[in-house]
């Protein structure tokens, strides 16, 4: 298990230890410029979500929408060029609001998905103040199996437009026997203003 230390209150400062040395590959950065989508598609511009690694990880850091209380969302590809993989999800999440008198933890039923193609969001009503943004990780599991299903794990932190914190766990699957070839991330509304995603391979042990 990692053991996650915090240098300062930035996200890009966080470092884990526990991973053996050189198992985290770094494979591509993609920085969003007022960005319709960022897309991580198989084969092109260094991008590989194949058999080379088990696990790929995406980091995406200080993701801030052009729009106010916009979703941030995330879809896959399964051959073709439409994002639409099929997808049955459950969602957890906790919040706390700056004035200290909101909180919960708990189950999330309205951020699920069953057997949809629709988009996964990973982080909701971000707003568009200079401040607030979203960051946080997704985990994708073996994307190049015909056999299994593709598992994944978000967990994400977005500072909403009401001035609420709120962390996302959301666990799932794509319901596909063919490959994921493509993740692509986008806002419901709007262009991504700033902010970027991190693509890593993760070495077999």
């Amino acid at each position: 298990m990692a053991l996650v230390k915090y240098n300062n209150n930035s996200i890009s400062a966080v470092t884990a230890t526990g991973l053996a040395s050189g198992s985290l590959v770094l494979i591509k950065t993609l920085t969003a410029s007022s960005s319709g989508t960022l897309s991580f598609v198989h084969g092109t511009d260094g991008v590989v979500l194949d058999s080379t690694y088990p696990i790929y990880k995406f980091e995406f850091i200080d993701i801030h929408p052009a729009n106010n209380n916009a979703n941030f969302q995330v879809n896959f590809r399964d051959g073709g060029t439409n994002y639409d993989a099929t997808k049955t999800t459950t969602n957890f999440r906790a919040y706390h609001n700056e004035a200290g008198n909101d909180s919960s933890l708990g189950y999330f039923a309205a951020g699920d998905l069953a057997q949809s193609t629709s988009a996964q969001i990973i982080g909701r009503t971000i707003g568009n103040d200079n401040d607030k943004c979203g960051t946080g990780t997704l985990t994708l599991y073996n994307p190049s199996s015909t056999t299994f299903v593709k598992h994944f794990i978000v967990n994400s932190n977005t500072l909403e437009g009401s001035d609420y914190l709120v962390n996302y766990f959301i666990a799932g699957y794509c319901n596909v026997t063919a490959a994921i070839d493509g993740v692509q991330f986008s806002f419901d509304s709007g262009n991504i203003d700033s902010g970027k995603i991190k693509l890593y391979g993760i070495k077999d042990s």
